[in-house]
């Protein structure tokens, strides 16, 4: 199958099927703690957050998508005028769609036709740089979207159940370590939602990334959505849940910080602003969602993106000023009281 179906049924799936983890994300385990003496007005709260030297008016990075096929042009476009407009991050879908197939370059520089300014941040995967990417490749990705960043992202379980998929995953590492050395631009590693460990991301920190986004377990199960294609001869359903819950993996890497300076993204299962807090307070720089934000645009437009964007926003104002918190920098551990 070629790669612009594959991607055309993700999108279909994530949208309009159960492709969600059975197993939580670990954020039910917290509760907030209630402050009856805030001391903060609301018209005082703001949620403006600095990630990677820049600021963005919420802690929220829209995470990679889609890209490659003709319809995946319009959804990156919307969501890149979105993010202009709102001045939030944004990561393209992979790229090697583009770079085996110069003609569907176009689903993937509209973003940046659409986000003069925004942060916008390019992708690969990691087993495209075994062996290393031909550094006309890499400019490629990163000049036709003028990106900020270069995301790599790891999915051995989604690629072990694609009848179609790489299954060879030996000098992902080494790979990693020579892109971090090629371009001047920050490195995201991130996973796709089975998670990173602390074991891997101190590996991955070592070899030059700058940011981890940890994409634990417990939202999107992309085994599931690949068991779930119709063009699935041999399902394997008993690794749909597979992977290390959000917040074990947050809570893991953010014991790296005592040794090492890199920046971390909560993501997997991010769905509510009440999870946005929640990971900020338990160690992460930033956050980021995928899945509620394409359901939203497909299923109500931009005007439905908007007002879920919206929500979040003043939900948040809401929770800091319980949290007696101006900043979302204020919200520490000591803001969760763990479940028993």
């Amino acid at each position: 199958m070629s790669i612009k179906n594959r991607k055309k049924d993700h999108v279909d799936l994530t949208v309009n099927r159960d492709v969600f983890y059975k197993k939580c994300t670990g954020f039910e385990r917290f509760d907030f703690v209630h402050n009856a003496l805030p001391e903060v007005n609301l018209g005082d709260v703001t949620t403006e957050a600095v990630f990677l030297g820049r600021k963005f008016s919420y802690p929220l990075f829209i995470s990679s998508m889609t890209g490659g096929y003709s319809e995946a042009g319009a959804i990156n476009a919307q969501i890149a005028k979105i993010c202009e407009k709102r001045n939030l991050p944004f990561g393209v879908g992979s790229q090697r769609a583009m770079l085996e197939h110069p003609a569907e370059a176009g689903s993937f520089s509209v973003v940046r036709e659409m986000a003069p300014t925004a942060f916008i941040a390019a992708n690969i995967g990691g087993a495209q740089l075994i062996r290393g990417l031909h550094q006309h490749k890499i400019d490629q990705l990163i000049d036709s979207i003028r990106a900020d960043a270069v995301i790599v992202h790891l999915n051995p379980l989604q690629e072990l159940m694609q009848p179609e998929g790489d299954i060879n995953f030996e000098g992902i590492e080494e790979g990693i370590g020579v892109l971090t050395e090629s371009v001047d631009l920050p490195v995201i590693v991130k996973e796709t939602g089975a998670g990173i460990s602390k074991e891997c991301a101190e590996r991955l920190i070592r070899v030059g990334a700058k940011v981890i986004d940890i994409a634990g377990a417990g939202g999107t199960s992309w085994a599931k959505v690949e068991n779930l294609r119709e063009r699935q001869t041999n399902p394997m359903h008993m690794f749909d849940d597979w992977g290390i819950p959000t917040v074990d993996c947050l809570m893991g890497v953010n014991e790296l910080r005592s040794h090492y300076h890199f920046k971390m993204i909560a993501s997997g299962g991010i769905r509510s602003s009440f999870d946005v807090v929640k990971a900020i307070a338990l160690g992460a720089d930033f956050t980021a969602t995928a899945q509620p934000v394409i359901k939203a645009l497909v299923d109500g437009g931009p005007v439905a993106l908007e007002a879920l964007l919206d929500s979040w926003k003043v939900e948040t104002e809401i929770l800091l000023t319980l949290l007696g918190c101006r900043n979302v920098r204020e919200v520490t551990r000591s803001r969760l009281v763990e479940i028993s």
